[in-house]
């Protein structure tokens, strides 16, 4: 019997803000956020931008060098980070730039022996030469980008490699019969001097659409060349990455893309004449948001889950929490259950229960975060081999659809679980804590209360002993004038959700964060 499941749809909404100095883009699976990208106008260093730049001079100690590319800090340039090829590129752009090479297809130039593994930077470049590198790594902190010379352009279905004959495929395509099929297309269309990687997405695609994306990515190639020959003076960009709209979207847009929605109609034209490119038959989800009163992503409830995801904690169901630091050396995030009131059957079911809900949630921080380097997560304790390797693969499940490179390590003896994730842009930061109005410092945003007061009400509800008494809530006068104002308030949606009235309290004596559920006699009521 075929499942049911096979037939839900997921609904993905990309909601794009825009404004004088950046633009944001926010990524909702069935309504609920899980990436959040942004694109600043003065970002002058982006990943897969190709600059053409100097030698400032090689370390052997480091096995580097350091190229001037234009940034306060200069780029870092690793041996293993020149390519097999470097000879070949260096000699081909050689020949481009006097004039001796007009012929950008490669199909006749001859290729340079490859260098050594394990060879030293210092045989192969010298202060102030000549190279193009690549950024694959943003400035980052006090540190400067990380660049290749092994150059690559990255189109929809496919990446384009110069000076290579490899053709690679995605990991992430498990069918043996799709890989053969990709392969002997791919081989079919391949230039010569091209090494093609073939994307996630690429499968299932016919000859037509993964020619048509060579085609472009070839153009690219060529009009770098061309650039090259017009540079007098070092160093200088002379391939950009396409702009952020349209990289997002060549990066995460499948059929699965129910609506796209900006509220600037230059973005709009940008983003559908983009979408004609790759899928034509989707350009009428591309919405234009005419709403001037409400911000756009107050009205897609973007801005809430902002504030309430970027803290230090992060709630969950069930009133189970995170908590996610980050020192120097790594991010640590911690489980905690919380007074979580549980019909499991022991403590392990409990523990198990609570850390698979974690797992989900951590999966969705890393990647709305965008948090990079080493992450160490110390789950709830779990005795049986069984239990913790229903949560490691879990975890890795949910995992799965992170597009950044990373490596998960299978639980320790003391149930922490190591993840590595590549960072190459500095890591999403939100402030999410506002003045304090009732003393100096600062406290939790309003709306993190509101979820609070959301979270214990669910607990105190289902507690058993609670059932019968009738509920009072105390706080202060802003937040109780809040809860009760328009139609339907939050406190008429409690009674539809909990068939319970709530009587909300007034008091002048509390501080602005300060709330509690009292009975009828005024007696504190419990959650556990």
């Amino acid at each position: 019997m075929v499942s049911y499941l096979k037939f839900i749809r997921v609904n993905k909404e990309l909601i794009i803000r825009s404004n004088s100095s950046a633009v944001d883009f926010a990524l909702l699976k069935d309504g609920k956020l899980i990436e959040l990208n942004k694109e600043v106008d003065n970002n002058k260093f982006s990943v897969g931008d190709i600059y053409a730049a100097k030698i400032r001079k090689p370390v052997s100690g480091l096995n580097a060098a350091f190229v001037g590319v234009g940034h306060e800090k200069d780029g870092f340039l690793h041996y293993h980070d020149l390519g097999p090829n470097l000879p070949t590129l260096l000699k081909y752009f050689k020949q481009v730039s006097s004039g001796r090479t007009k012929d950008y297809s490669l199909k006749n130039f001859r290729f340079e022996k490859e260098i050594p593994k394990d060879g030293s930077v210092q045989d192969y470049l010298k202060t102030q030469q000549q190279i193009l590198v690549q950024i694959v790594k943003e400035p980052i902190s006090t540190k400067g980008p990380r660049v290749s010379s092994e150059l690559s352009l990255a189109g929809r279905f496919m990446v384009l490699i110069p000076f290579s004959d490899r053709i690679s495929i995605s990991q992430k395509i498990e069918s043996n019969a799709e890989k053969n099929r990709l392969k002997k297309l791919v081989k079919s269309i391949r230039p010569k001097g091209f090494g093609v990687i073939i994307r996630t997405v690429a499968k299932d695609q016919k000859v037509k659409e993964l020619d048509a994306d060579l085609e472009q990515l070839l153009s690219r190639w060529k009009n770098l060349c061309e650039k090259f020959v017009k540079v007098d003076q070092y160093p200088t960009k002379i391939l950009g990455e396409i702009n952020r709209s349209s990289s997002i979207l060549r990066d995460i847009f499948d059929n699965d893309f129910t609506g796209i929605h900006v509220d600037d109609p230059e973005m709009l034209v940008e983003i559908k004449d983009y979408l004609k490119t790759i899928a034509p038959d989707k350009v009428n989800i591309v919405k234009y948001f005419k709403n001037k009163s409400t911000p756009i992503f107050d009205h897609f409830g973007v801005e809430r889950q902002i504030k309430t995801a970027f803290g230090t904690t992060v709630s969950m169901q069930k009133g189970a929490y995170l908590v996610i630091e980050h020192t120097e050396a790594l991010h640590v995030i911690d489980v905690n259950s919380g007074n979580r009131s549980n019909k499991a059957k022991s403590q392990e079911q409990t523990a198990l229960e609570v850390n698979l809900i974690a797992a989900s949630e951590i999966a969705r921080q890393l990647r709305l975060r965008d948090m990079g380097g080493i992450i160490v997560v110390d789950f709830i304790d779990l005795n049986t081999n069984e239990n913790r390797k229903k949560l490691f693969e879990h975890l890795r499940k949910e995992m799965e659809s992170d597009r950044t490179k990373h490596k998960i390590l299978p639980p320790s003896r003391f149930g922490l679980i190591q993840i590595t994730r590549q960072r190459v842009r500095p890591e999403m930061n939100i402030k999410t804590r506002e003045l304090n109005p009732n003393k100096n410092g600062e406290v939790e945003a309003p709306i993190i209360l509101i979820d609070k007061i959301n979270a214990e009400l669910d607990k105190i509800v289902e507690h058993r002993q609670n059932k019968k008494k009738q509920l009072q809530l105390h706080l202060h006068p802003f937040v109780a004038a809040y809860l009760t104002s328009g139609f339907p308030s939050i406190r008429v949606s409690w009674y539809f959700k909990h068939k319970k009235w709530v009587r909300i309290v007034p008091r002048d004596a509390y501080l602005y964060l300060e709330f509690r559920f009292l009975d009828q006699n005024r007696r504190l009521l419990r959650t556990k």
